[in-house]
């Protein structure tokens, strides 16, 4: 896999501070605990969803046609939710004490309650359902689906009030792929992957309509992840194409900042605001910048993690960093406990 050199503005430059052995200078992540998770065969996770009251961790296990659900105070395997054929993105309401699950394959918002487990509902969606992200403001929940492996033209943006558990509203988006959005939420702004024209998409959510396209083709194809530093007005995503590739952009402008190359493969992307670190879930590895400014970012650990391990989240609140690593030949599957330090 070819490198691109690193890219400098007059007003930026991000600096990788780890050498070609993979040394790292800083240390951010400390393993705790490895749970085995010997009931699952190979196929990839998805997404996590947290209950920090309730103490629990729920984790798409996409391949395996379940929801792991664990113990935060224990990190046990208490329960393992059935009968959903391709769960991608969990929500979690604890004050209705719902859990919506978002199930790819047939088409559906699952509606579950979040105690007993029993199913309350669905809402009906296109095929290939996939990300979502939540407006807490709203209650609405905002659900990419259709596009490509739908065999549609276009991707759409369906909005579900979580409340009444009900469509409210659609987004179409120009392009047949769309992967992970974010919420501003010191404006009516929605970021949104389009990963099939590679660039960051702006929506209004009052509106609900595209008002703004940031081309990021130049840096890398193929964005897939997002997270947002709203403090210092700075948006992440990671390409895949040719290779795994960090890029900064400016909110304020749209303009890319910085970029650099990381690990391939990733899915899923943390920003922690008190560390001031970022998180990137790929293949293989766990790669941990550190952002010393707003315009200034530097590669400090790289993880070896495992096949296909890009399904990560961080709980800042518990100063934890949580990686499922999926069943791969003779490795069996777990879940993975990290300490973040100081």
């Amino acid at each position: 896999m070819s490198h691109w050199p690193l890219r400098v503005t007059a007003s930026v430059a991000l600096v990788l501070a780890v050498a070609i052995s993979g040394r790292a200078q800083e240390q951010a992540l400390t393993l705790f605990q490895s749970i085995p998770l010997p009931e699952l065969h190979d196929g990839d996770f998805d997404h996590f969803a947290v209950d920090l009251h309730g103490n629990r961790l729920f984790l798409a296990a996409e391949e395996n046609s379940a929801i792991e659900v664990f113990d935060l105070s224990t990190n046990k395997l208490i329960y393992i939710i059935r009968g959903i054929k391709a769960p991608h993105a969990i929500l979690y309401r604890e004050d209705v004490k719902k859990l919506f699950v978002v199930d790819g394959d047939l088409a559906q918002c699952r509606i579950f309650n979040s105690d007993s487990y029993e199913p309350l509902g669905t809402v009906g969606l296109r095929p290939d359902a996939d990300s979502i992200v939540y407006d807490p403001a709203t209650k609405y929940l905002y659900i990419v689906n259709g596009g490509r492996e739908a065999h549609l033209p276009h991707e759409f943006i369906t909005i579900v009030d979580t409340t009444s558990d009900r469509k409210v509203g659609e987004i179409k988006v120009d392009s047949d792929h769309v992967e992970a959005m974010v919420i501003e939420k010191s404006s009516r702004r929605l970021f949104v992957s389009i990963s099939g024209r590679n660039a960051i998409g702006v929506i209004d959510r009052g509106k609900r309509s595209l008002t703004a396209t940031w081309p990021i083709a130049e840096q890398g194809n193929l964005n897939v992840p997002l997270a947002l530093d709203e403090a210092n007005h700075r948006l992440f995503t990671v390409t895949r194409k040719p290779e795994g590739r960090l890029i900064v952009l400016d909110t304020n402008t749209g303009k890319v900042v910085a970029s650099a190359s990381c690990v391939g493969l990733a899915d899923d992307l943390s920003y922690d605001e008190v560390t001031h670190r970022i998180y990137v879930a790929g293949d293989g590895f766990l790669d941990v910048f550190r952002q010393n400014d707003a315009d200034r970012y530097e590669l400090i650990e790289r993880i070896a993690t495992g096949f296909r391990a890009k399904t990560g989240v961080l709980v800042s609140e518990r100063n934890r960093y949580y990686l499922a690593v999926p069943h791969h030949e003779s490795k069996v599957a777990e879940l993975r406990v990290y300490d973040v330090l100081p």
